[in-house]
């Protein structure tokens, strides 16, 4: 699972410089729908980096601690509850040729009985 997990934070990380480059890439114009665009992306890019930082700061803020017995399990809970934040970004990116079909996310939808809950993909 952590190797998958190592291959989509850097499938994410390409997604990211290229966004940027395209956002950059845009040429100033009249149109202001153009600039918003490119500002938001940029905007998006950073944020989406943020949340990155986020997920990993644990580990980061625990290097010492890490290779214990008591800090490994203490990380591996943290970025356990902290993996979805980078399925969630990678999700976007569904239609990307380098995507991964294993990685689209798993829905749950209510049934009739509220009681029970069905997967779906």
């Amino acid at each position: 699972m952590r190797r998958d997990f190592d291959v989509m934070v850097e499938f994410l990380k390409a997604r990211l410089r290229e966004d940027e480059h395209a956002a950059k890439a845009l040429k100033p114009s009249k149109n202001e729908d153009v600039a918003r665009l490119r500002d938001r992306t940029l905007a998006d890019v950073e944020a989406k980096r943020g949340l990155m930082d986020w997920v990993f700061a644990p580990q980061r803020e625990m290097a010492e601690w890490e290779h214990s017995f008591a800090g490994g399990l203490v990380i591996k809970q943290w970025m356990r509850l902290r993996q979805p934040v980078i399925e969630q970004l990678v999700a976007a990116y569904a239609d990307h040729p380098d995507f991964h079909s294993e990685w689209k996310l798993i829905g749950v939808e209510p049934i009739e009985d509220a009681s029970r809950t069905r997967v779906s993909r």
